[in-house]
């Protein structure tokens, strides 16, 4: 997903006219950034991804790879990466730095303390989408700023569906990530995740404006929000058992539709 967004918003800030190896180089150096961040987090979490189901399985939880070897690994995905980034802009690069720190080292530890690190997390999560654009454009457009607050509030909706339906597995590794009341996932996340969802809604407006998109794709990219949104409604009335899933499955399908609608608009 993070290698995907950051090389469409290359693309569609470019108007698809950049090559395939532009893009290729790009997806790379993400790719590479993003790999050292999820090592990093599993060397730093490694007796707790122990403890989750969902996790026991990693690399260094399972004991396939060692610390040393991970850090290492890490370490040379960082500069290979970034060094790939920097091939753009200075900006790209940077901005590709800033989005391993807060993940690996402000994100990963904030984690077992408070809720907040949701949104510290949301930060180097919507990252790409603005590396994708500077890469192309040389400095934060209007385009980078409101393709990166749509992946930023999407993660919101996307990540408390996870939370409730991973809530026990949390609270078992002794995280702090999920806000609780009485034992269970505190009502005012499912809110949460409506209300970024909702926001989507007027964000689809101005991309059309920005990129000033056919009327058509503006009636398609508001309809996908409103059905994100309905989704999340459910989520809210938690009537059903499954609402989180669901969630959670819509939140997969929402975003790379709203790029595939950028670029076709760009394309066409």
């Amino acid at each position: 997903m993070v290698v995907m967004t950051s090389v469409l918003a290359y693309v569609i800030a470019s108007g698809f006219s950049v090559s395939f190896v532009q893009a290729f180089f790009l997806g790379l150096g993400g790719f590479l950034v993003a790999g050292a961040s999820n090592v990093l987090n599993e060397v730093l979490e490694k007796d707790y991804d122990k403890l989750m189901d969902r996790t026991k399985n990693r690399p260094l939880a399972a004991g396939r790879m060692t610390v040393s070897n991970g850090v290492l690994l890490a370490g040379l995905m960082t500069i290979l990466g970034l060094t790939i980034l920097g091939m753009f802009n200075p900006l790209t690069a940077f901005f590709g730095t800033l989005s391993l720190v807060t993940y690996a080292f402000i994100y990963t530890p904030l984690k077992r303390y408070s809720s907040i690190s949701v949104m510290v997390g949301a930060i180097p999560g919507a990252l790409p989408m603005l590396i994708g654009c500077v890469a192309f454009d040389g400095y934060v457009s209007s385009l980078a700023l409101v393709l990166f607050a749509i992946q930023f509030l999407w993660q919101f909706t996307h990540f408390w569906a996870i939370g409730v339906l991973s809530f026990d597995d949390y609270q078992r590794a002794g995280y702090q990530i999920i806000p609780q009341e009485n034992g269970k996932p505190a009502k005012r996340i499912r809110w949460q995740a409506l209300g970024a969802a909702l926001l989507l809604v007027p964000l689809s407006y101005v991309v059309y404006s920005i990129l000033n998109i056919h009327i058509v794709n503006l009636g398609l990219l508001i309809l996908a929000s409103l059905g994100f949104s309905y989704y999340a409604f459910r989520f809210v009335q938690d009537k059903v058992e499954k609402n989180a899933l669901h969630l959670m499955l819509a939140s997969l399908v929402y975003l790379p539709f709203v790029l595939s609608i950028l670029l076709i608009d760009q394309i066409l």
